[in-house]
């Protein structure tokens, strides 16, 4: 059986839904008790388990084969990653794919540093693994539909470095086929678009397809930091943030891999896709 932690989330969800599709044995893990009723309401199995409560990952853990798990961007990532690992060894789960960051192999990042950190200590554990390495998400453009609806603009960090950013649906898919597949243990999936583009580009693709003109505004570092943490985001997130900004601008994630390809059979969805099938949102 497949255990999916943390099935709430953004990739969560949608590795819940390519799942179903596949016809696999599999339950979704939410910390909410809501969640866990209604995702059982929806014809789908489902526990409680709370990364931070190591008794409710045992029980959760229990007659399970292969793990999922995806945690946020949070301080205490390391920690509560650790928590996972140790559960799973002492479950006698067979494989564990887990979600980590583009670049961490090399740890150059605030983000990327926590997250080779749990690789290095899945893979002392001895525990057969997949871990899955995305660019940044296509998706977190979502978090400016207000500015864009109601302005035509977005701010960005990341200057005119290009990103071959991913969608959230592509990252399942692989993680799917790692869950269920044969010969993907102890592969290190590097997952990005098809396309390396700058912010300037997706403002063009989203002015084409609102039929109105979006722009992109580039602040300084210390202007978007100003502006972030006067909308209440947390100071460690916004230096994290500036931290993979600098990251981007220095070149590293301009390469486009074919991982998602190779693993899926399919292309990665585009980014001009990801915005006909979000358009809604960005609708004013």
């Amino acid at each position: 059986m497949i255990l999916v932690l943390n099935a709430g989330g953004n990739i969560g969800k949608e590795l819940v839904r390519e799942l179903t599709k596949r016809g696999a044995d599999f339950t979704a893990a939410y910390r909410s008790a809501d969640k866990v009723a209604a995702s059982q309401a929806e014809g789908v199995k489902a526990v409680a388990a709370d990364f931070s409560k190591p008794d409710t990952l045992h029980a959760a853990l229990a007659g399970v084969e292969k793990l999922f798990f995806v945690s946020p961007p949070i301080p205490s990532l390391e920690e509560l990653e650790a928590n996972i690992v140790t559960a799973a060894k002492q479950a006698g789960v067979t494989h564990l794919v887990k979600m980590s960051v583009w670049g961490a192999e090399g740890a150059k990042t605030i983000f990327a540093i926590p997250h080779r950190a749990v690789e290095e200590r899945i893979i002392a554990s001895g525990l057969p693994y997949t871990f899955l390495r995305p660019t940044g998400f296509m998706q977190n453009m979502l978090a400016n539909a207000g500015s864009i609806k109601g302005h035509g603009m977005f701010t960005t960090p990341v200057g005119e470095a290009r990103v071959a950013e991913i969608d959230f649906r592509d990252i399942a898919k692989v993680a799917a086929v790692a869950l269920t597949e044969d010969g993907h243990i102890g592969k290190a999936y590097d997952l990005s678009g098809v396309e390396a583009m700058t912010m300037t580009e997706r403002a063009l693709i989203l002015s084409e397809l609102l039929g109105r003109k979006i722009s992109a505004v580039i602040p300084s570092d210390a202007e978007w930091k100003a502006m972030m943490l006067g909308y209440g985001v947390p100071e460690w997130q916004v230096e994290g943030i500036l931290d993979l900004a600098r990251y981007y601008k220095e070149g590293n994630s301009e390469r486009v891999s074919p991982a998602v390809q190779e693993v899926t059979g399919s292309l990665p969805i585009t980014y001009r896709q990801f915005v006909e099938d979000y358009l809604t949102a960005f609708k004013a």
